[in-house]
Parts: structure tokens; sequence; C-alpha cells
């Protein structure tokens, strides 16, 4: 089995040395984060900081030895991982949505780290006509070549919000007149017994916290998927594809589809 936390990543998909991230984010690469050596200081890393100032780009100070880990090449204390996936705003694709006579169908996960259940997601999402997915922009799955593999490549295809915040994202859509909807054990209603027709935004949390309380609130529906087994829970991707495809029964899209 492939131990994907210390598995390491190509240097293809690497950008190391402080001159080279900059030229990368002056050419406007998207980058999935920065490792940055701790207390650095010099003129060219001041250069740096200033450049990823009000960049949405996870940054991460670690201590030299994780660099070198990493690479054994001159990197100068710093390594940027660029993504393959382009990231896009949610302010910008629900208006277009609407602007096309569509209802807008979004996912939005919160806290899921793993980046075979982000892919698998992602997959289910492009195959189920999802218009998009809203991550964060720390706390989440990478966005890496591995992401991609694990989606079939339907991380290329489904546009990707990475937001700052996935709490102001939930209210945004919210305020866009989108229905939202959690999936939680805590729910009363099985997912079946709530309307998915109209514009929906479907949250998943990650398998150990679930939705946060914070984004909870916000939601208009909570709803659970009834286990008639011992086992307590569905690992996530799974559960997502049940609500997922739930919504595409209730919109009548398999129907239009067979006739």
């Amino acid at each position: 089995m492939i131990n994907y936390k210390n598995k390491q990543r190509p240097e293809k998909d690497m950008i190391f040395g402080i001159r080279a991230v900059l030229e990368a984010i002056e050419a406007g690469k998207e980058i999935d984060k920065i490792l940055i050596r701790r207390d650095m200081t010099s003129e060219l890393a001041r250069e740096l900081f200033g450049a990823l100032n009000g960049l949405e780009v996870p940054i991460q100070k670690v201590p030299i030895e994780r660099l070198n880990k990493i690479t054994v090449k001159n990197h100068q204390g710093v390594i940027a991982f660029i993504s393959p996936v382009p990231f896009q705003r949610i302010e910008d694709i629900i208006p277009a949505i609407y602007e096309q006579g569509n209802m807008p169908f979004i996912v939005v996960l919160d806290g899921i780290t793993d980046v075979r259940n982000f892919g698998a997601i992602a997959r289910t999402c492009e195959c189920a006509g999802v218009d998009a997915i809203v991550v964060p922009l720390k706390g989440g799955a990478a966005l890496n070549g591995d992401a991609v593999k694990t989606s079939a490549g339907a991380l290329l295809k489904i546009p990707v919000c990475r937001e700052h915040s996935i709490t102001d994202a939930l209210k945004y859509i919210a305020s866009s007149g989108i229905k939202i909807v959690a999936a939680t054990e805590k729910a009363t209603q099985n997912y079946t017994e709530i309307s998915m027709s109209e514009p929906l935004a479907i949250v998943m949390g990650s398998e150990d916290e679930g939705v946060s309380a914070e984004n909870i609130r916000i939601c208009n529906d909570m709803v659970r998927i009834p286990m008639l087994g011992t086992i307590d829970s569905l690992n996530v991707s799974v559960a997502a594809g049940v609500l997922i495809y739930e919504a595409v029964r209730q919109r009548g899209v398999i129907e239009s589809l067979l006739s």
C-alpha cells in the first residue's frame, strides 16, 4: 500500500530557490503551498515576503531540516509546490451559472484532507454535473498531481474554488439564493426526506470532525444517511456520492437522459 503521507512529490511539481519562486509568482503560476525556512531575513527574502503579501497561497514556516528532506538541491530556504489545478472564485462561478439560465449545484468540502477521498469526490462531482467544488485555502487536501490522478482527471475539468474562509464562502452561497445542505450524523432527517431540486450546495466534512459547528449554523438543512449494519458511518467519498446522486435523481436528470 502506498503511504501518501510520506510520499515525496516529483521535482517537476516543485520550484525551489527564492528567485525561481518569485518568478513563478510573477508569472501567475498556480501554487498549492509554499514552505519557507524559519528565521529568513535576507533582502531577497524580504522581497519574497512582499510578493506573497495578499496572495491566496498557504505558507508554512518550517525548520530547514524539513526542506532538506524534500530536496538536496540549493533551495535557499524556499520550496513552492505547483498545482496542476487552476483555481477559481465562487463569486465568479455562481453569477455565471445563473446567467446561463441554470440552477447552481455546488459541493463544499470542509476539512477533507485525504487526497484519495478528495479525488474520488471530485470524480463523482464531474460525473454528476456538479458546477464547482469549494475547498479551503488551508486545512484541505493537497491539489497536486496525486489528487488529479485519483480524480481520473476530473479536477482538470470541474471548477475548483479555493477560498480563504469556507464560512465566508457559505455565507456568499446562501446570499445567492442557494439552499445549503450539510451531511452530518447528528441530523434527524434522512437525505431522501428533503428537497434537493432547487439551487443547491452540499457540504461534506472530514471523517473525524465532520462539518464544523460554525458552518452547520449557516446551512438550511442537515441530513444523515441511515446505517443498517454495525459500522456507524460511510467513507466520506461514498457518502458524498450518495447525496450527490440523490440530488441528480430529484432534479430529474436521470429520467431526462433515459427518455
